[in-house]
């Protein structure tokens, strides 16, 4: 019995280990930036990393594979889309760039990824809106394309998963917004979705995750206005429910990253007046009471987040 006594205590040992920090990387603080901000968990202390993306953009997708690497695919640098998949070896935090990129050069996409398998891009445009979905198999970063692909072509999704269980697409516009939100089994890709989607229609929108237990997404732009909602599904039912506290301004445009089981966060975006922020709110687990915490080291939108968790 002591020895089953001390293994159940190593394994959580090595799991609170195992939470080292969420990411903040790219985006407009005016002009595309290529900064790296990363948050240490649990204190939220703020450091940017010497080395950030290969080059400054916007509109990219962040994903990631604990304890070995988080990904920044995508993006517009400079008016030009890019298939660029930068990645990031924990923790260290050195940078390479993968040998093959995207299969399609694009930017407003959206990620998420199943540890130790795989992580997916979704969506997004190019001279047209895209419903592709690539697969990067890990450890390798060996690219394929999904057969089946989004229900229905669209850029600026959110992406957030379940890890071994599915990972979701939700929202995005092409020439309206969706409220859609596709579901991809682990480990066959197939594809449903949701007979409940989003309260509202919206693009643009953060997400984060806590992993066996819900799905959040965060804000976004729905019309023309930017919304305050966080919109919760709960594993493994994806029953949908919208907390009492959203954000704490209405944005779009933002990015999010989690703690599992302690904490998701919202992070950036723009307000209703266009005005940039580096706001940086923080939902605690299991309650989802928010509170707001180290802000990024600039105001910028179109951003994306990963974590190391």
């Amino acid at each position: 019995m002591s020895f089953i006594l001390l293994g159940i205590l190593n394994s959580q040992a090595a799991a609170a280990v195992a939470a080292v920090a969420g990411y903040v990387a790219g985006g407009s603080d005016g002009s595309d930036v290529d900064t790296v901000d990363k948050f240490a968990f649990p204190s939220d202390s703020r450091s940017t990393l010497a080395t950030g993306l290969s080059s400054s953009r916007i509109s990219l997708a962040g994903f990631s594979n604990p304890n070995v690497a988080g990904y920044v695919a995508g993006g517009e640098s400079g008016g030009s889309k890019v298939s660029t998949v930068d990645k990031f070896a924990f923790p260290a935090d050195s940078r390479t760039t993968l040998g093959t990129g995207l299969s399609v050069a694009r930017w407003q996409v959206a990620a998420f990824s199943n540890p130790s398998v795989a992580g997916y891009v979704l969506g997004g445009q190019n001279g047209s809106v895209e419903s592709t979905v690539d697969k990067f198999a890990f450890p390798a970063d060996s690219r394929t394309t999904l057969g089946t692909g989004l229900s229905v072509a669209r850029r600026r999704p959110s992406g957030f998963a379940n890890p071994t269980v599915a990972g979701y697409a939700a929202g995005g516009k092409s020439s309206s917004d969706f409220s859609t939100v596709d579901k991809f089994a682990f480990p066959s890709d197939s594809r449903t979705t949701l007979g409940t989607g989003l309260s509202n229609s919206r693009n643009g929108s953060g997400e984060f995750a806590d992993p066996n237990v819900a799905g959040y997404i965060l804000g976004g732009e729905s019309g023309t206005s930017p919304v305050d909602t966080v919109d919760k599904f709960a594993f493994p039912s994806d029953a949908r429910t919208t907390l009492g506290t959203g954000l704490s301004t209405a944005r779009d445009f933002l990015a999010g990253f989690s703690n599992p089981g302690v904490a998701g966060y919202a992070t950036g975006g723009i307000l209703s007046n266009d005005n940039l922020v580096a706001t940086v709110d923080k939902f605690a687990f299991p309650t989802d009471t928010r509170s707001s915490t180290t802000s990024l080291s600039s105001a910028r939108s179109f951003l994306s987040g990963f974590q190391d968790a």
